[in-house]
């Protein structure tokens, strides 16, 4: 009985054949095959989970600009316990749901692009263990380098952000100390 009788559910599976373009001229040993063969599905499945992620952070962002501003009686209730805060509430849950809104926002963008990437870069693998054509191998590695080019640009600017948000904080903590005082 053949393997295909046996289990018919049972995903399609590629083989890595050394016909292809590139494996034939020693560019790409069998084993680097396999090992596209084997990232591709995770490299698609986590660009999905990826884009699922970023729909739900946008979702949320909009979400909480509509809910926070109608939570200002609640922080009204909360903050007029505290002497000289009683009208505080509007003000608190218009910045909170604006500052949640614009994370969700910004989340979202910061998710989407490297998800887009890693999942095109797992699609153009398996187009070429199919295909076989040297294109399909240089598009995914074009997505590849995007990925990290642009998680690479995050990362320089997180770290541009850092030292000016550790600055505000100090200020921040001096005027409070100051105005305590």
């Amino acid at each position: 009985m053949s393997d295909d009788a046996e289990n018919p559910y049972r995903s399609p599976e590629v083989t890595a054949v050394s016909e292809k373009p590139l494996a034939a001229q020693g560019a790409l040993t069998e084993t680097m095959l396999l090992y596209l063969k084997g990232a591709s599905p995770w490299l698609r499945f986590i660009g999905i989970v990826g884009f699922i992620i970023a729909g739900l952070s946008a979702l949320g962002g909009f979400v909480s600009l509509a809910v926070f501003p109608q939570m200002a009686e609640v922080w009204e209730e909360v903050w007029a316990e505290v002497p000289g805060f009683e009208s505080f509430g509007d003000v608190f849950s218009s910045f909170f749901g604006g500052t949640m809104a614009v994370n969700g926002v910004v989340g979202a963008v910061l998710i989407f692009f490297p998800s887009l990437f890693i999942y095109r870069f797992g699609e153009k693998i398996r187009s070429y263990l199919s295909t076989g054509m040297e294109q399909d191998l240089e598009q995914a590695l074009r997505n590849n380098k995007s990925f990290w080019k642009f998680v690479g640009i995050v990362c320089i600017v997180s770290l541009a952000i850092i030292p000016i948000m550790i600055v505000f904080s100090v200020i921040a903590v001096v005027a409070m100390a100051m105005g305590g005082g």
